[in-house]
Parts: C-alpha cells; structure tokens; sequence
C-alpha cells in the first residue's frame, strides 16, 4: 500500500492508495456505509466492496465494454444503479451485488448526455443531462430506478448556447431533505438551478465561479443541511490556476461569497465530511478544509476524480485514473 501524508502541519492525515493499475477512469462513486462502497468507471467498469475496502470485487460488464459510467448509486451491498455519459444513454440496475445488470433506460439520441445523479430516499431518485434545443435533460424515478421518466418540461428556464454541465464526478447534482435538489452549470455562463419539489419547479441564480469558456466553471457541488454550500471547479485545460475556482453559500445557493484561501487548482470534486470539515480533489491533488470552506491547506499532491463520504457512516473514498482507489484516514 501507498501513503501520501499530509503536509502543513496535517502529519497526522492520510490518503491511503488501496487500488491502482486498471485500465479505467473512476468516475462513480457512493459509499453507503462504513462498510459498502461503490464505484463505477469507464469500459463498462464497476467495483464493489462490502467490508470497508479492504477487498474490492472487480467486474466489467458484458456487452457494456464500451460505455463510460460516470455516476453510481448504491443503496445496499446488494442493489445499485449506474448511469453512462454519452450516446448512448443507459441506466443499469443490480440487485444481486454486480452478478447481472438490467437495463431500465436506454437513449440513442445523438444529443444526449448524462451527467449525474442523486437520491432522496430508497425510492426517489433524480439525473440530469446537458441540454437539447436549450432544455435541461432530466429523468426522475419513483421506484427505486426500475423506470424512469422524462419530466424535463417542467423546467422552463432555457440554457443558452455554451451552457452545459460536466460529468467530472457525478456531484454536479445534489439532492436534500424536504424535496431539495441543485444543478449547477458551466461553461460558457454558470448558474445554480434549484428546486424546493422534487423538480416541479425551478429557478436559478447566477454562480459567481470561473467561466466563459467551455473548460471553465463548477464541477461539483456540495451541500451541508440545506444551507451551507459549496461548488469548487476551475478550469481543466489549466488545472494548476487558482483563479475563481471555488465560491461558498450560507443560504442554500441564493447569494455566494469567495474564500480567503482557495483551492490550489481546478478541482473536479468537493465533499462535506462535517460542518467544518470538507475534502476537495482533482488531477493535481487534493485540499483540505477545517472551516467550512474559507481557507484551504494542500493535503496531498495525488490527484482524484471524486470523493465522497460514507451516507450513513464516516468511512471517506477518492477514486481516479488507472483504476485508483484510496481512503481517507482522519
């Protein structure tokens, strides 16, 4: 096993690198508990561990070499969902820990591009996908993902040219109690989209993070009891700057203010491990908070696509390139 310790005065911290070498890009990820974790790649790559991960049981799905899933959600060690980036767009759900996969959804549009996914509860579950003719895409089940409905009208605010979104890390997306759900943007302009009804009804507000271009704006959004906010990105062509890359809200996404310290460079995931506490991670490393996002400390210069932190425990993934799959030791 590989350590890459912390510095500034963070010894005491860790990122343990449990896996490496596949030929894959990890980009899915959820950790159930402190024992369950999920992840989910590209070439038709998932992996699964069910005892904190200590061992991971790889499988490449058959007939699914091909696809890239960017987004994985999993509720126990038996049942999980995925979903792709690109055309086409498929859905696939096991509830027999990865044995077999049906397909629940399936778009062969040319236009078509997932980006992420959430769930509010076993039952209840929501995707997003950049836009066709200036609309959002979005997909909602109600049934635990065995279908899948388009319900994309009911957003009518429109998207304009260059405004998309990135499935960098599946967390561009975040649900909340109460019916809560945020999308945000990028690219050409970012916005912060917002439901408070499970997706009945929107409206957004402009996201003061980097953009402009199409390598620019948040890749990954994350949220603390409602209120607290965050939404870290950059620009990924030049994944080293630290111009505007990160902005934080105390009021749900309505207002946003920038840190003292920020990111130290494009960042394509953000988690809240407490209040205080929050991961950040991209190509060329990974930050550290301890006041909820106001100033940042370079923890690591291994770089991650994502993070996540257990949904019902404390265990804390980053998964990547080449198949990297490492802990978080506190």
């Amino acid at each position: 096993m590989l350590f890459f310790p912390g510095i500034s005065g963070l010894s005491a911290q860790s990122i343990q690198l449990l896996q490496k070498g596949k030929d894959t890009s990890l980009r899915g990820l959820s950790v159930v508990d402190d024992s369950i974790a999920w992840v989910s790649g590209s070439k038709g790559w998932t992996v699964l561990s069910k005892d904190g991960g200590k061992i991971w049981d790889w499988k490449q799905i058959k007939g699914y070499e091909n696809l890239d899933f960017r987004d994985i959600e999993g509720f126990s060690a038996s049942k999980a969902i995925i979903v792709s980036a690109g055309t086409p767009a498929v859905i696939l759900l096991t509830i027999d820990a990865g044995q077999s996969w049906q397909e629940v959804y399936r778009n062969e549009s040319k236009e078509i591009f997932l980006d992420g996914m959430d769930f509010w509860d076993v039952d209840r579950g929501i995707i997003y996908g950049d836009p066709i003719n200036g609309q959002m895409v979005i997909l909602e089940t109600k049934d635990g993902g065995m279908s899948w409905q388009n319900i994309s009208a009911r957003n009518k605010i429109p998207l304009i040219d260059g405004e998309a979104s990135f499935a960098a890390s599946g967390t561009n997306i975040r649900t909340g109690k109460g019916g809560k759900v945020w999308i945000a943007t990028g690219g050409v302009q970012s916005r912060l989209f917002r439901s408070n009804d499970f997706g009945l009804n929107w409206e957004a507000t402009k996201l003061p993070i980097i953009q402009g271009k199409n390598s620019t704006g948040p890749f990954s959004i994350a949220f603390y009891k409602n209120k607290s906010g965050v939404a870290a990105g950059g620009d990924f062509l030049s994944d080293t700057s630290r111009v505007n890359n990160l902005v934080l809200t105390k009021n749900g996404g309505r207002s946003w203010l920038k840190p003292q310290i920020t990111l130290f460079g494009y960042r394509s995931a953000i988690e809240y491990l407490s209040k205080n506490e929050l991961l950040a991670s991209g190509p060329k490393g990974t930050d550290r908070s301890l006041d909820g996002g106001k100033t940042w400390m370079k923890l690591s210069d291994q770089g991650f696509h994502t993070v996540r932190k257990a949904k019902s425990g404390n265990l804390v993934i980053l998964t990547g390139g080449n198949g990297y799959i490492a802990i978080y030791q506190d």
